[in-house]
């Protein structure tokens, strides 16, 4: 990697705790802002650099939401970058650690994830030097206390980095609201912080978002979601009359007993999702509530005489998995069902136009109308109504037609409710 020049903040960010600078008293650094502003690599090779420039013999963390995706963001390219600097780098990937030299100073770098509540017990017992949070506002605050409760070295300090979220945030309202009482030094990153986005990179970072996404991810800013939770689609674009002859099908599933059953008919076409036809079914409109059996029976109607690669099924619905496995005929696929990743990676394929919809679809395309996102809630969340063909269709999105641009490389069935495995 070569480095032609440096932003102003991004000079800052690496040299803020060097002798003579005027923030050296700080006990730490927050980052935050645009998406690709330069913060996540100038943060981590500052952070390296005063490490071993302040301690020898001792150890630190590195945090991510989880270790794959640290090692993916941060570890891999600034090791890559320390290596080009005249640091020696051992790295033990089976011990989740990492060692550097330079000279005689020494340090280990232990990697951690942060995913759920129970991330904290991970972290327990271990004395650091100072302690790094990649995407920090993807984390629970009981793991990130936890880890922040393990510098108590004199001299340690906190480094925490990430894109903006709603601002009932905990991180938000604990930390950069309260920066200064807590001593903090303080950055704000905006896509032009970073000199080597190139004009037409960023003009195409200001096309990817609209909304909510776009004021945080383009303009850096902690604002609430409102209004319509997929503004951007638009029926002259994205309904069809025909659907072409696709190169392989599935079919997705939310299902209800007492709410609504949405079963959509998916199928490709040089990239393109098409909504070929849908099933669904409302329990509580018609006073008629239907069987497993039954949704079965509509299941194998709407698929016809197509090869199904696989059924998209939700993941809590338990008796239905069984009863679709029970017969034999689909392979069934417990849906990957991250809410808000999914939202953004639909958003992204309607924005693309990778997702078509048949006109004949009317029940998809009136909850287009009415999904909406909660004002009233604490943090980001579309209102439970009208959601069960706009989750259905999610399901699709994330466990199968995810774009290798948007980091989806091959899937494996989740092993429990929620989960995810993406490798």
């Amino acid at each position: 990697m070569e480095f032609k020049e440096f932003s102003p903040k991004q000079l800052l960010a690496l040299t803020w705790w060097t002798p003579g600078s005027k923030e050296a008293h700080r006990s730490g650094l927050i980052c935050d802002g645009a998406v690709r502003s330069g913060k996540t690599l100038c943060m981590s090779v500052s952070f390296a650099a005063w490490a071993l420039w302040r301690f020898s013999g001792q150890s630190f963390a590195l945090c991510g939401k989880t270790i794959a995706s640290l090692r993916r963001n941060v570890v891999t390219p600034l090791l890559g970058v320390l290596r080009q600097l005249g640091f020696e780098c051992r790295e033990k990937v089976s011990k989740n650690y990492f060692e550097l030299t330079m000279g005689e100073r020494t340090g280990r770098f232990y990697l951690f994830g942060g995913k759920d509540e129970g991330s904290g017990a991970l972290i327990q017992g271990i004395t650091l030097g100072g302690v790094l949070f990649d995407e920090v506002a993807l984390m629970p605050r009981s793991f990130v206390e936890q880890a922040l409760a393990r510098c108590s070295v004199a001299g340690s300090t906190f480094w925490f980095n990430c894109n903006p979220e709603h601002p009932f945030h905990w991180f938000y309202n604990e930390w950069i609201k309260k920066r200064r009482e807590r001593n903090m030094l303080y950055l704000h990153f905006a896509l032009s912080d970073n000199p080597a986005l190139g004009e037409e990179i960023v003009r195409r970072y200001h096309s990817l978002y609209t909304g909510a996404f776009y004021e945080r991810f383009v303009l850096g800013k902690w604002v609430a979601a409102e209004g319509a939770v997929y503004p951007m689609f638009e029926r002259e674009r994205h309904v069809v009359d025909t659907v072409p002859d696709c190169e392989r099908w599935y079919l997705s599933c939310d299902y209800g007993t007492l709410n609504p059953t949405s079963i959509g008919l998916w199928g490709e076409r040089d990239g393109v999702w098409y909504r070929a036809a849908e099933y669904y079914h409302d329990a509580r409109e018609s006073g008629i509530v239907r069987t497993d059996e039954e949704y079965y029976e509509a299941l194998c109607a709407l698929a016809g005489e197509r090869e199904i690669e696989a059924v998209v099924v939700d993941p809590s619905a338990a008796s239905f998995i069984t009863c679709i496995r029970r017969h034999g005929r689909f392979l069934v696929i417990p849906a990957c069902n991250d809410v808000l990743d999914g939202i953004r990676v639909v958003s992204d394929m309607l924005r693309s136009g990778q997702l078509r919809f048949h006109q004949s679809c009317g029940g998809i395309l009136r909850e287009f109308g009415l999904y909406r996102w909660d004002q009233n809630s604490a943090q980001d969340a579309p209102i439970k109504r009208n959601d069960h063909a706009m989750d259905e269709m999610r399901y699709l999105c994330m466990t199968v037609a995810r774009s290798p641009q948007s980091g989806f490389y091959a899937l494996s069935p989740a092993r429990q409710e929620g989960d995810c495995d993406w490798t």
